[in-house]
């Protein structure tokens, strides 16, 4: 049995922080307090003026396929990350080979190092002793309709719609913790509503969460997105969380309320950074050229007047979106674009690429896809970017847990990825925009109750001893648009599972993480 003593710091619970040890056997918190009996041999951390809590949960991640790398992990225990969900935005490597996910997702996800098949269990067991951090994944839902009905457009028949019923249900009992929608991807897109409703009723049979990227765009868009995840939840009964929620914040705040008020309360995730980031194939081809692969993009535009058509669609899309508009070119930034041709554009605008190479912005953008698989992501601007204290009454809301929604594929990333969960730390708590019990509520507590994590999430006698230990006079993301990869600073002592995995903000190469499973109501 291992014992480790963090000596000497502030313990944050529901009221404030108070100054407590904190002991911990064989993985689990057995004493919070002063004058606590310590085991002979027990690991001392000196906490000094620092703070003691929850290990952080992610409520929305993009690393389950590069959590294995030393880079990752050290970015993620660095802002004080334990947990990641994973599965998101309807695309996974399970159920199925992979290879829709790491066609489709590779700019996003990356592909999975060793998952060949096997199911949701197999793609669990990868993350079993192998990783500092634990993984949980949502059933992928596009990734389920993609393996039984194709990248078609049009309704599942009946004789479809219980083959994905089958295999989201048995997603659930291998331990995922519910199940994810990408409602802007293929083919997650040509889902309507009774074919989700469908899919949530499996769902909800388990109290597992439905976790939604709503239908047709967020911002003024936000609230049909809500009304149509309302209507699933009061036909199916299930559950409801929506993906990297992003609006005017009294728009949300009002559409929340009277969600709750009509009985379809919504849990949510959404970061503390104004840009967003997305494939390039998504955001400007329409449906039919966005399917994975290039054969269709490369053949509709080999011509003069198939290309000329395609232009039409795109600049249709880009200036039909309200965050967008006419100066949509200088509002994306290529962010990982794998084709050797350009990848030295990664870092610029398309405006800015497009004068660089002599070009048009919507020609530039339909070669890089062509050239690079249509694996490319950007960074966007939007038109009105939030303040911290924009964002304040939207992260005070009980519902919000913390999200990144982070990439870690290519060498532009978004900032979000590295910095996410320092900067809440930093921006609000520190800075006293919301209180400490309330971040550590939007950081932890709320992704556990959520997602149903096992008794994670608090700094309690016989909880799971995910911890870390905060400075907050050095706490802050360090990484930026212009330098995106940058690790956090300010938490140098983590522990997972009771195992220091970062000491003295080093690696410590403990691989204690594990893919948490769905037990009944909870996970172990």
């Amino acid at each position: 049995m291992t014992s480790v003593l963090l000596r000497g710091g502030s313990v944050v619970g529901e009221t404030g922080a108070l100054r407590a040890d904190v002991l911990v056997e064989d993985g689990r918190i057995t004493g919070v307090g002063t004058d606590l009996d310590v085991p002979a041999g027990a690991t001392m951390v000196d906490c000094g003026e620092r703070l003691v809590m929850p290990g952080s949960v992610d409520a929305h991640s993009h690393g389950g396929s590069l959590v294995f790398e030393p880079e990752v992990q050290l970015a993620l225990l660095r802002q004080g990350v334990t947990t990641i969900v994973t599965g998101q935005d309807g695309v996974g490597p399970a159920p199925g080979d992979g290879s829709y996910a790491d066609t489709y997702f590779a700019a996003i996800d990356g592909p999975h190092p060793t998952y060949r098949g096997g199911g949701i269990g197999a793609l669990l067991d990868t993350y079993d002793g192998t990783t500092p951090v634990n993984v949980a994944t949502l059933v992928p839902a596009g990734t389920v309709r993609q393996q039984v009905v194709g990248d078609v457009d049009g309704p599942a028949t009946p004789e479809q719609l219980a083959a994905m019923r089958a295999t989201v249900r048995a997603g659930l009992d291998a331990g995922a913790v519910g199940l994810a929608t990408g409602l802007d991807y293929v083919p997650g897109l040509f889902a309507d509503t009774a074919e989700l409703t469908a899919l949530c009723t499996e769902v909800a049979a388990v109290d597992g969460l439905y976790v939604s990227h709503m239908r047709g765009g967020y911002e003024t868009n936000a609230r049909a997105g809500l009304d149509e995840i309302a209507a699933i939840v009061r036909s199916s009964g299930v559950r409801a969380h929506v993906s990297h929620l992003h609006a005017p914040v009294d728009l949300l705040l009002e559409a929340l309320a009277d969600l709750e008020r009509t009985g379809t309360p919504m849990s949510f995730d959404a970061y503390p950074y104004s840009r967003g980031c997305t494939i390039l194939s998504m955001l400007l081809l329409p449906a039919a050229l966005a399917r994975p692969g290039t054969t269709d993009l490369a053949r509709t535009i080999a011509d003069q007047d198939g290309r000329a058509r395609v232009r039409g669609a795109v600049l249709d899309r880009v200036l039909g979106r309200a965050d967008l508009g006419t100066g949509w070119a200088e509002q994306i930034t290529l962010s990982h674009v794998p084709a050797a041709e350009f990848h030295a554009l990664q870092g610029r605008t398309l405006a800015d690429a497009a004068e660089a190479t002599g070009t048009d912005p919507v020609d530039l953008a339909l070669d890089v896809l062509v050239d690079s698989d249509l694996q490319v992501t950007v960074v966007m601007r939007v038109p009105r970017p939030r303040t911290a204290d924009d964002l304040a009454p939207l992260f005070r809301h009980r519902g919000h847990a913390a999200g990144s929604d982070g990439i870690f594929v290519g060498t532009h990333p978004h900032p979000r990825a590295y910095g996410t969960f320092a900067r809440y730390l930093e921006e609000y708590a520190v800075a006293g925009r919301l209180t400490w019990p309330q971040v550590q509520r939007s950081l932890s507590t709320t992704a556990v109750e959520r997602y149903r994590l096992g008794d994670r999430g608090r700094v309690a006698v016989g909880a799971v001893a995910d911890l870390v230990v905060v400075d907050p006079e050095t706490v802050a993301a360090q990484s930026s648009y212009d330098h995106p990869m940058r690790v956090a600073e300010g938490i140098d002592d983590v522990l997972v599972a009771g195992v220091r995995v970062l000491a003295d903000g080093a690696l410590t190469h403990e691989t204690p993480g594990q893919g948490l499973r769905r037990v009944g109501d909870g996970t172990r």
